[in-house]
């Protein structure tokens, strides 16, 4: 079991989301990998995963060049054991070039409250170090703000 359970409700989809931004904050690909279904499937990009052992391979392979990756997610709507999510990130290159990465993603959820399904569309934007907004992990200060648009 991986509570909140569903059916969610907006407070509930709330918890879930924010357990789901600071486990993929670790960049610890074994920890966010507890949190889906042995055989969740995934669209990342232009790239279909099944399980967690491809989930575990993807995310190394990810966090191999996203360096200095920080996340931010934010719940866009929820019904029974499903949920729309937004989030940027941000992180650089191995040449040091910054990048905004904003996506949607609509996740399903088991009884047990393992995701089952994710499906994520992204796009990355160039920016300047000095545009950056996301610096690590929420602190106490920011537990409530919001993504902005741009």
């Amino acid at each position: 079991m991986r509570p909140p359970l569903p059916p969610f409700d907006m407070e509930s989809a709330t918890i879930k989301v924010r357990a789901a931004e600071n486990a993929w904050n670790t960049r610890d690909p074994e920890i966010v990998a507890q949190a889906y279904t042995e055989d969740s499937v995934w669209r990342n990009r232009d790239e279909f995963i099944t399980g967690r052992a491809e989930i575990v391979e993807f995310l190394k392979r990810k966090w191999a060049t996203e360096n200095g990756y920080a996340l931010r997610k934010e719940l866009w709507g929820t019904r029974n054991n499903r949920m729309a999510v937004r989030f940027q990130y941000e992180w650089h290159d191995d040449s040091g070039q910054w990048w905004r990465s904003y996506g949607n993603e609509l996740w399903e959820f088991s009884p047990e409250g393992l995701m089952s399904r994710r499906e994520a569309s992204i796009n990355d934007t160039r920016i300047e170090e000095s545009e950056r907004r996301i610096f690590g992990p929420r602190s106490a200060e920011d537990t409530e703000w919001s993504l902005p648009l741009e």
